[in-house]
């Protein structure tokens, strides 16, 4: 399922959802120098990105240690910073959210902020918005340490920021439909879908594909699932929080008006 639009109306533009949609795609594309695949090992800007900036879980839990390459996979060592001037593990938490594997990878992340970000912005304001992805982010990457903190592997991607988006949606708008593309085998169509269909089905899917990855030893593919879960947690307890009621409420009553 392909989401591309709610029936949930905005009061002012998302500066700050065009903002971080932009921030990831020139991150893409000029900074990790991207095209439709990242994943070659013979990329060095793209590897040598991913050493430097993404979040090793291994290195949040074992504060001093910091990983490179070595052998089949990754070395850690209190080292390894000094020697190769590697920013500090708190700094890699937030790059690591502007990252992204593949051109896929960013454009599902950024389809989704885009339908589903716009309207909790409109729901707190651009400041609380850009906290409240933020700390998504943040949550993410702990549901995540939850199921492998000794794990020497990079993780990237808005995926956990952008779940916590998601968690906060689902509460705010119950009752918002969905513009959606859906593929049936080699057919497709556009209906227009209850979000609490489209965005519980989501999160059963990461529960279920980070239990089968759980219980496989890890090798489902790559997918910090948990991390996926950890921020949609995450923005399901805090939406209340940062969420303005009067302004979720005339979004609610605007919506229902344009049925």
């Amino acid at each position: 399922m392909f989401p591309f639009k709610d029936n949930i109306p905005t009061d002012r533009f998302p500066v700050v959802t065009v903002a971080l949609i932009a921030l990831n795609v020139i991150a893409y594309f000029f900074w990790q120098q991207g095209g439709i695949s990242l994943g070659d090992p013979t990329n060095a800007h793209f590897q040598e990105n991913l050493v430097r900036y993404a979040e090793f879980p291994y290195e949040v839990t074992h504060p001093g240690e910091q990983c490179i390459p070595g052998g089949s996979g990754y070395t850690c060592s209190d080292a390894y910073g000094p020697q190769y001037d590697l920013p500090p593990t708190w700094l890699t938490v937030f790059t690591a959210m502007f990252m992204h594997g593949g051109l896929f990878h960013l454009g599902g992340n950024m389809l989704f902020l885009w339908v589903f970000g716009n309207n909790v912005e409109d729901s707190m304001g651009s400041v609380k918005f850009v906290i409240f992805y933020l700390l998504s982010g943040v949550a993410a990457g702990a549901g995540q340490l939850l199921v492998n903190a000794d794990a020497a592997i990079p993780n990237i991607g808005a995926s956990g920021a952008v779940a916590g988006v998601l968690g906060g949606y689902i509460l705010l708008f119950p009752r918002a439909r969905v513009l959606t593309l859906i593929f049936i085998v080699f057919f497709f169509t556009i209906i227009e879908l209850p979000a609490m269909l489209i965005l519980a089905f989501w999160f059963i899917q990461q529960v279920l594909f980070g239990y089968f990855d759980l219980n496989s030893g890890g090798e489902g593919g790559g997918v910090a699932y948990f991390a996926h879960i950890g921020g949609f947690v995450f923005g399901l307890a805090a939406i209340k929080l940062f969420a303005d009621e009067r302004k979720r409420r005339r979004q609610q009553e605007a919506a229902t008006w344009r049925r």
